[in-house]
């Protein structure tokens, strides 16, 4: 089967790959010239793991190709997934549905043969209505539905979960849409992966509610986090107290300076403005936000509490170890390290960071921040080293070497990488994330 993706981004560019993997003839296609340039030459536009391996071989073997021409790309395709960006709306809090929009248009004026169009994007509650009526209005005479196809891909771990999915959710009520997405993801039947049929506006809604538990999950054990240090607790403890209930699970209950990243952000703030226009509020959802966007900054004042509050803070020296929102990507969308950063020199401190995939585009976004060829370079004459981001380079620091090169042994551990007693031990001064 012809499959055409819309966007060659993040979810796009990983769909597209893992369809074609799977013996489908896909195309992806962007209208930036420069990144299906590198695409073809093999240079990947993202990192994840294995990405470019998959992309490579797939395009050797002709299944995948990549074009700029969307009339040329979407021709003959029985299946055409919709993969652009939905960002925060600047000014409101709304996702933008302009890149979606705008794709529907487009495609609904190049449209010549029967096809399913299919969101892939994030998109609120109803966005299925308007494309469809764009494409109505773009194509009139050819056979076409509207269906929802929403992503679960974790960063840093897509491939897998594409391919060994936890569900695929659909959402259409046309029985031919249905069929031919069936047979899109026939070749997953032989993982047993459950799929779940539903209305469109069902599946739209699915993706903004398991995004918004997943962070009231992890909102709620970084409040416990500060509860444990109050009360000396282990929130680690805490953790497996709880996650060990199967009507709550143990994933996402790792304390640590608050989520980040393309997805948790700005769809809770996408599932807020929805339930305003609805005039249903979701107060526990308005809580998470609250809470999360406090919690960053907090992190930065943990560690000037480490260096001995505001006034012995100022004009030190901090390493930061981890840019990224989380390991095995170099997203910085929302990461906690920009607020982190800014409050440190906000403080007067100096800050220097090395981050195994993210510098290239941390650099940008944080201009206070000095940026480090290695990890040991960024601790060089640091007062305080902190870890933001549990890559597995800094799970076996040489606590000895840190003591030679470093101003001070201190420690700031916000992904509870580490011991406490074992780096105290080693005569450390060592703070983590909810633990006495």
């Amino acid at each position: 089967m012809k499959i055409a993706m819309v966007g060659s981004g993040y979810v796009g560019l990983v769909s597209g790959a893992c369809f074609a993997d799977f013996g489908h003839d896909v195309i992806c296609i962007d209208k930036d010239p420069a990144k299906i340039e590198s695409l073809q030459a093999g240079i990947m536009p993202i990192y994840e793991p294995g990405l470019a391996e998959l992309v490579t071989g797939n395009a050797k073997s002709g299944r995948l190709s990549f074009t700029t021409d969307l009339a040329a790309g979407i021709a003959g395709a029985a299946a055409i997934f919709i993969a652009v960006g939905t960002p925060s709306r600047r000014g409101d809090g709304h996702a933008d549905l302009s890149y979606v929009y705008a794709v529907a248009e487009e495609v609904g004026q190049a449209l010549k043969n029967d096809a399913v169009v299919v969101t892939k994007s994030t998109v609120p509650v109803g966005t299925g209505d308007e494309v469809e009526r764009i494409l109505t209005e773009a194509a009139p005479g050819v056979r076409f539905a509207v269906a929802s196809n929403p992503e679960f891909l974790r960063e840093g771990a897509a491939i897998a979960d594409f391919k060994h999915p936890d569900r695929i959710v659909i959402g259409t009520e046309d029985e031919w849409a249905r069929g031919i997405l069936t047979e899109v993801y026939r070749p997953l039947f032989l993982n047993k992966a459950p799929i779940l049929f539903t209305s469109r506006r069902t599946s739209e809604l699915i993706k903004y509610a398991a995004n918004a538990f997943l962070a009231v999950k992890i909102t709620f054990i970084n409040e416990m986090a500060d509860l444990c240090e109050k009360v000396g607790a282990d929130v680690q403890d805490v953790s497996r107290g709880i996650g060990m209930d199967g009507r709550i699970g143990s994933k996402f209950l790792h304390a640590g300076p608050g989520y980040g990243g393309s997805c948790f952000p700005k769809d809770t703030l996408a599932l807020l403005k929805t339930a305003e226009d609805y005039e249903a509020p979701t107060r526990i959802v308005e809580a998470v936000v609250a809470v999360n966007d406090s919690r960053k900054r907090a992190m930065g004042r943990k560690v000037i509490e480490a260096l001995g509050g505001t006034d012995a803070a100022r004009g030190k020296k901090v390493a930061m170890l981890g840019l990224t929102f989380k390991p095995n990507t170099d997203d910085m969308r929302d990461s906690p390290s920009i607020a982190i950063a800014l409050a440190l020199a906000d403080a007067g401190i100096e800050v220097a960071a090395y981050d195994p995939e993210g510098m290239a585009l941390a650099g940008p976004l944080m201009p206070e921040v000095t940026m480090a060829d290695s990890t040991y370079a960024a601790i060089e004459g640091a007062d305080a080293v902190v870890i933001v981001t549990e890559w597995d380079a800094f799970r076996a620091l040489d606590f000895d070497r840190i003591k030679r090169i470093a101003k001070a042994p201190v420690l700031v551990d916000l992904r509870n990488v580490y011991n406490p007693a074992e780096v105290r031990a080693k005569g450390f001064a060592y703070s983590s994330v909810g633990r006495p």
